[in-house]
């Protein structure tokens, strides 16, 4: 056993009796947060103008904060590119995390010295958690393989605030006892071009002792793919030594299968919760999907019922006020200086002793073209249902969305589905994952049962069409993700270009 699994030991364990302490006064825990946060802000031009000065209770930060996404936001964000200081949290950012949005371009997220930990630090105790409930620690003896975007930074702003992607920026924060068995080299991971740097990183990683991949489920399984293109072998007879599989950013099952066909084993795997914004959750059990939500890690969470997120006055809600199985839009007041901000998400909460979630969706993406609002829970479940009764079918990815106009006929639901193995009966398969879609949400069943929709069409794919959408739009690779769910048609009548 080499130094750095016995080293864990202690550690994990000493982070687990934390977890324990802060999650059993998970009301508490938050209500520091809040405090915290409201008085370092005080003095900022936002402390400033949502009056921090008078907040006591959540209800009053409550009538001070508005809920806001990125482009109300956004004025707040240009003073600091400007470079002003003390905007939104004392000083100027140490980074911006740069992504893409969907309406509005470009966008800046700001990390500071006090929210990075929280990045860093909750990506480690992932792991160590891992290692403390199991026991296994000597993965972190072997070679560890981040699939990321590229590390490198230009800057932004008279003050020059480092700016790039944040698994680019996360990398920079790699502890050093993990870097000298990290994967793939630095000059690796700076390729821009996904396929040339894929190709870059399996010369890189075929002959090494990989014991641990992390990435989007999406990529890594083009990585496997490749690997086995090149091999011709299994993914557990390339890496006898793969063990542990660490994954976030999208639901894991409509993946799940074909990963492990190209693994040919069984292996553990952690799901987190990780976005620009903040690392939110993390899986901590491996006898458990939920995720153990972070309240003390520098973020005071929010809570809007899904079904009222898009009224005047939604409701708002702590952590102490949220139900079991309902689904709510993310907000959070992070010491990035985030203040009211939906991130976009909805969760679920499964456990409250301790909080565990589990990610249901986007609030943005839905299916509402007839008043049925079809959420991306409610597909991915259906879908996964259908491959269950239908074993054949192997899916490599896929999307949903309305056909309002079709030539002939009712309406109805286009379920473009790139597979990599076709079912025996396609008509079957289509009726199965309609009549599960009936069961989990009532307004779809009563549109078909009234006939103002017909049900759901299935549009046959290249096994590689998503991938090859995403190079079309210059997003393959990195952190970008195909919506499952859209309520028009842009991606639908483009990616139909790779019907079978």
């Amino acid at each position: 056993m080499g130094i750095r699994s016995i080293l864990s030991r202690p550690l994990a364990a000493y982070i687990a009796s934390q977890d324990r302490y802060w999650s059993s006064r998970p009301v508490a825990s938050q209500q520091a947060v809040m405090e915290q946060l409201v008085a370092k802000a005080r003095n900022t031009a936002f402390g400033k103008d949502h009056d921090f000065g008078s907040i006591r209770t959540y209800e009053d930060f409550k009538a001070r904060v508005p809920i806001r996404d990125y482009e109300v936001l956004k004025p707040y964000v240009e003073r600091i590119i400007a470079g002003e200081r003390d905007v939104l949290w004392p000083g100027v950012p140490a980074y911006f995390a740069k992504t893409s949005g969907t309406t509005s371009g470009t966008k800046y997220i700001p990390l500071t010295r006090d929210s990075i930990p929280n990045h860093i630090n909750s990506a480690r105790n992932a792991l160590l958690a891992y290692v403390h409930e199991t026991g296994r620690s000597a993965f972190l003896d072997k070679s560890l393989i981040f699939l990321s975007g590229s590390p490198e930074m230009t800057t932004t702003g008279p003050n020059n605030i480092l700016t790039g992607r944040l698994s680019g920026i996360v990398n920079h924060h790699v502890p050093g006892y993990l870097r000298t068995n990290q994967k793939p080299s630095y000059a690796t991971n700076c390729i821009e071009d996904w396929e040339t740097k894929l190709d870059k990183i399996i010369d890189e990683t075929i002959s090494a002792p990989m014991s641990l991949i992390s990435g989007i489920p999406p990529w890594v399984q083009m990585y496997f793919d490749r690997i086995q293109e090149r091999t011709g072998k299994l993914i557990k007879d390339v890496f006898p030594e793969f063990s542990v599989f660490v994954y976030g950013g999208v639901n894991f099952e409509p993946y799940r299968k074909k990963l492990y066909d190209s693994i040919g084993k069984p292996i553990d795997s952690i799901e987190t919760y990780p976005a620009s914004e903040g690392f939110i959750a993390y899986q901590n059990s491996q006898t458990d999907p939920g995720l153990l939500m972070l309240l003390n890690s520098g973020i005071f969470f929010e809570f809007v019922p899904a079904e009222e997120f898009f009224d005047e006055n939604p409701r708002r809600l702590s952590i102490g006020e949220v139900e079991l199985g309902k689904n709510y839009a993310l907000i959070i007041n992070s010491n990035a200086g985030l203040w009211g901000y939906s991130i976009g998400d909805t969760v679920k909460f499964i456990s409250k002793d301790p909080y565990k979630l589990l990610v249901t969706g986007r609030i943005k993406h839905f299916i509402s073209a007839f008043g049925e609002h079809v959420i991306g829970e409610e597909v991915e479940k259906a879908l996964h249902y259908a491959m269950e009764q239908h074993p054949e079918v192997s899916v490599a990815e896929f999307s949903v969305a309305p056909q309002v106009t079709p030539a002939e006929g009712l309406p109805y639901h286009e379920w473009l589905v790139a597979f990599e193995r076709m079912p025996a009966d396609m008509e079957a398969f289509a009726q199965t994952i309609d009549h599960k879609l009936c069961e989990l949400n009532s307004y779809y069943n009563d549109l078909i049962t009234g006939n103002i929709i017909r049900t759901l069409r299935i549009t046959a794919l290249q096994p590689e069409a998503f991938q090859h959408y995403m190079k079309s739009q210059g997003k393959l690779g990195g952190q970008n993700k195909v919506p499952r769910l859209s309520n028009d048609r842009t991606i639908a009548d483009q990616i139909v270009a790779w019907q079978v």
